[in-house]
């Protein structure tokens, strides 16, 4: 195959860091080239150099034999290399037709949109890609899959030669992913070629053909996909074996029931919720996109009112109408949007390590013991292997595994009774997701309950001693360890329930 893009000797600094270290890559015409590293790998910087968002200090870019150089992203666009962000950047309040052709609306003779064109050309391009959307519907009313659908088609619609996703399959169903997965192969069978970023190693295996991996800034390996194991791509990234992802399994001895939730239901959200959580014991909430699993955790915590039910912990029935209510009774919350809802991102790291629990480092008068925060903070960043520079860095600085480490250790200051994660390591490198997994088991271990809400299920079969299945607001299965079955799981979360299927089903 002809040779498309080339990278040679890409370095890019910043003030203290060295992001990008005489890095060289190529890809070739029709190619899906996987890209993976741990979060600061260099794997962002790259992508921005190539995208136009940044310029190297040293090294050349070449499209397709010539040399490039662009000073913002449309200068790529024009020339053939396309990035669709992890973040949106679509706009709510405009249609999806004036998204697509966002500054390439066609016009009549006067200047103005030719409305009439510009909806049927959107028709056009949508019903080439079999996505069922009205051209004049408002982004805002997508669901985040189809927004995130529509993002990748609107960088497609440029017709680049070089496409360059960012963990395109964050926001999406299972469903999503495959439809996403066969118009990538239709592209690539018409000649596009592809960098794929992600975090989700079994992506990797189901699209690519060949996989390069970053680390501290540098190139470290570059792999047919065929002749390299996930172990040894995760050995290569982190630089290290890790021997045992979940960490080592051996039966835990669960303690008493002690936390129950009789009947919590919240009208046209969930209805019907009844579990017991033990002592010790990692629950956890199997579900598909819109499950409403987030919706149950948020209410436990107080965060979303209910109608109904009862919510007991160590025999004493709880009153929860705010957050401030169960933080206070030692019930604690890591929310899966760790950016917009749980971290103070422009404050430094020792600010939100006390946040929680500022009582502890204020005198009676409220001033601030600056000096006990300090020690605190320090010994907590190095408890939970926190990769900063200073305690006084801002969070919106750090890699988005380091911000998550940020996050759960900021709530277990607290020592919290019972501990709900949504999505904990979304977004998160392999080597941070492994640390986060040993810290989970580690509270287990100390007695304390741990509900884990999750869409990847291989982290719910590593990690839990039990899981609930929720669909359509409702627990329709719990299974334990010996039930565990991906398949069954999945078709249980889908709906299908089975009279044949093993484990016990839930009444509402």
């Amino acid at each position: 195959m002809a040779e498309v893009l080339r990278a040679e000797s890409i370095t890019k600094s910043f003030p203290g860091i060295l992001a990008v270290d005489h890095l060289s890559l190529t890809l070739e015409r029709g190619e899906i080239l996987a890209l993976v590293g741990e979060n600061g790998a260099g794997k962002s910087t790259l992508m921005h150099i190539l995208g136009g968002s940044l310029r190297p200090d040293e090294g050349r870019i070449l499209l397709e034999g010539q040399t490039v150089s662009f000073s913002s992203p449309e200068d790529a666009i024009r020339a053939g290399i396309s990035v669709v962000p992890q973040e949106l950047s679509l706009v709510g309040s405009l249609s999806v037709a004036e998204n697509i052709f966002a500054n390439r609306q066609p016009v009549g003779p006067l200047k103005m949109i030719d409305w009439r064109a510009l909806y049927a050309d959107s028709e056009t391009f949508l019903r080439r890609f079999e996505l069922a959307v009205s051209p004049r519907r408002l982004v805002k009313h997508l669901s985040i899959g189809q927004q995130q659908i529509l993002e990748i088609l609107k960088a497609i619609s440029t017709n680049p030669k070089v496409l360059i996703l960012d963990e395109p399959t964050s926001s999406l169903t299972e469903g999503e992913s495959v439809y996403l997965f066969e118009s990538i192969r239709k592209l690539q069978k018409q000649g596009m070629s592809f960098i794929y970023v992600t975090h989700k190693l079994f992506e990797v295996f189901s699209i690519a053909s060949r996989v390069v991996v970053l680390r501290d800034g540098e190139l470290v390996g570059s792999k047919k996909v065929d002749e390299v194991s996930e172990d040894e791509l995760v050995a290569m990234m982190v630089g290290r074996q890790i021997s045992s992802l979940y960490g080592e399994r051996t039966e835990r001895v669960l303690g008493e029931a002690y936390f129950k939730i009789e009947r919590l239901g919240r009208k046209r959200h969930f209805s019907g919720i009844s579990f017991e959580l033990h002592r010790g014991e990692i629950l956890g909430m199997a579900g598909l996109v819109g499950a409403r699993r987030t919706e149950i955790g948020r209410s436990i915590f107080g965060a979303d009112p209910v109608d109904s039910g009862h919510i007991y912990l160590n025999g004493e029935e709880l009153t929860i109408v705010h957050p401030q209510d169960a933080i206070h009774k030692g019930i604690v919350y890591l929310t899966e949007d760790r950016k917009a809802q749980g971290l103070f991102l422009t404050m430094s790291v020792e600010d939100n390590l006390v946040a929680p629990n500022l009582s502890e480092f204020t005198t009676r008068l409220g001033a601030l013991l600056k000096r006990k925060m300090e020690t605190y903070a320090g010994r907590v960043v190095a408890e939970y292997a926190i990769d900063t520079p200073s305690i006084s860095k801002k969070v919106l600085n750090l890699s988005g595994g380091n911000q998550q480490k940020v996050l759960v250790a900021t709530w277990m200051g607290i020592r919290p009774e019972v501990i709900i994660f949504d999505e904990p390591t979304r977004g998160v490198d392999v080597g941070a997701r492994a640390e986060i997994y040993q810290k989970i088991l580690q509270f287990a271990a100390e007695g304390t309950g741990v509900i884990l809400i999750s869409s990847d299920m291989a982290e719910l079969i590593g990690m839990c001693d039990r899981i609930l299945v929720i669909h359509e607001g409702r627990i329709t299965w719990e299974a334990g360890r010996e039930d565990f079955n991906e398949e069954t799981i999945l078709a249980r979360a889908a709906g299908l329930a089975s009279e044949n299927a093993n484990g016990k089903p839930q009444g509402g």
